[in-house]
This record gives structure tokens, C-alpha cells and sequence, in this order.
């Protein structure tokens, strides 16, 4: 037999025969739990929305070439795979590109309204800010 082969008789049977010996569970079945304590709002109330903090939306024009940039910037806490989440949702809602720079969410064109509304729908606070 090679080193390190097991044996026939050292093999763990994998067949599914045979009960547990120690069942760290079993003394469950019989006991009697608490049941979990009863929520504190209706089924149908909605749970208040947390604020996740002022987010910047302006506009800007300069060093574009004329085009019009709507920028939103200013997140806190909130890493990369979320801002690209965002992104995602407010390019299908304004029908344009966009992109993430710098830690900002950059969407063509002056689109401020609807990236307040996603990003109010989201639980940030979106502020417009510049001209």
C-alpha cells in the first residue's frame, strides 16, 4: 500500500448509513422555547426610512468641452460596489452613461431631478447644490 493511502477498513462511510453518534441538536426536541417576541408595527406600515446622509448634486460645465455633467458626490460610508449599484439605477432611470470617479457618481447630461428622486428612494439626503 502507498504512504498515505487509506485503507478499506479507514474509509468514512459516506452511504448515509448509520445515525450520529452525538447529536449537538437533539436536546432541542423536547424543549419547550419562547416564541419570538411580536414585532412593534403593522404588516403593512412601511419602516421608517433611515437617513444615510447629505449627498451633493450639482451641475457642471466647465473643463467638459460645453457638455453638461450632473455630479453627485459627498457619500459617506458607502463603498464602490454600492455607488456602482446607484449608478446603475439612475443611468436605466435617465436613459445616458455615466460613470464613477473619484468616489462621485457622474451622469451625462443635467439630469439633477431624477438623481435626487433615486437617491431619496435610496435613504440619502441629496442637496442641490452650484448653479
Amino acid at each position: 500500500m502507498r504512504r498515505g493511502a487509506l485503507s478499506v477498513a479507514d474509509r468514512i462511510p459516506t452511504d448515509g448509513g448509520g445515525a450520529l453518534r452525538h447529536n449537538p441538536f437533539g436536546a432541542l426536541d423536547g424543549a419547550v422555547l419562547p416564541l419570538a417576541p411580536a414585532p412593534s408595527r403593522t404588516a403593512g406600515e412601511a419602516p421608517a426610512p433611515r437617513s444615510r446622509g447629505r449627498v451633493d448634486v450639482t451641475r457642471e460645465v466647465a473643463g467638459r468641452a460645453g457638455k453638461t455633467v450632473t455630479v453627485a458626490g459627498g457619500f459617506a460610508g458607502i463603498g464602490l460596489a454600492e455607488k456602482q449599484r446607484l449608478l446603475s439605477r439612475i443611468r436605466a432611470a435617465c436613459g445616458c452613461g455615466g460613470t464613477v470617479k473619484e468616489g462621485r457618481i457622474e451622469i451625462q447630461g443635467d439630469q439633477r431631478e431624477a438623481v435626487c428622486r433615486i437617491l431619496s428612494e435610496a435613504g440619502f439626503r441629496p442637496v442641490l447644490a452650484g448653479g
